[in-house]
């Protein structure tokens, strides 16, 4: 089984992407999922993020509230290399297990969609690295079209990760998503043979 890893900035279109490769027939993984489900109510990963920032991060069911939490670890650094200590290793346990569960199904290519990805350094697991990509400028108004953000908020978010120009060093492939959908489409149409030539390699 082929493992592909799709990254790029925030609000790039990772997750359009990912859509467009699992309609061609790639079994694909949210990384975001797999961490709603992990910080959701009663988790173990809750009860320490609660442990770690007060109870009052925590919804009345137990879940993190992760808006709240949001506002604080993207102001801060330390807060955020806390938070990621707690959440990266639980999220990365939980792709292998998906994805050793993917290859036993039999699937042929597997996308796994993380917006860290190369932050963390976990682009080295996989065979093949596609990187959505879209100027900061466009992801800057995208995210407040997206979240009713004001620049601030915005900017403070898309200056947490890696900038985009640099991701692109690490790709196979890059999907570039300025234009329009259909332009996307063929790009991701393109990389969709190669990843099924590498797969049948």
């Amino acid at each position: 089984m082929l493992r592909v890893g799709l990254t790029g900035g925030i609000g790039c279109g990772k997750s359009v992407v990912r859509g467009l490769l699992g309609a061609r027939g790639a079994f694909t993984i949210d990384a975001d999922e797999v961490v709603h489900e992990l910080l959701g109510p009663g988790t173990e990963t809750s009860r320490q993020v609660a442990e770690a920032f007060g109870s009052h991060f925590l919804t009345s069911v137990g879940a993190v509230d992760r808006k709240a939490l949001g506002a604080l670890v993207f102001s801060s650094p330390e807060a955020r290399a806390r938070l990621n200590a707690i959440v990266h290793p639980r999220v990365f346990e939980r792709l292998k297990e998906l994805l050793e569960e993917a290859e036993e199904r039999g699937e042929r290519v597997a996308v796994v969609d993380a917006a860290l990805m190369i932050e963390t350094g976990s682009y080295k697991r996989y065979d093949r690295v596609v990187v959505v990509y879209c100027p900061r400028e466009m992801q800057l108004e995208r995210l407040k079209a997206r979240d009713g953000l004001t620049d601030e908020e915005a900017r403070l978010r898309v200056d947490a990760q890696m900038p985009i120009e640099e991701k692109k060093e690490f790709a196979d492939y890059v999907v570039d998503n300025r234009g329009t959908l259909v332009e996307t489409e063929r790009q991701v149409d393109a990389v969709w043979r190669k990843l099924q030539s590498g797969a049948a390699a």
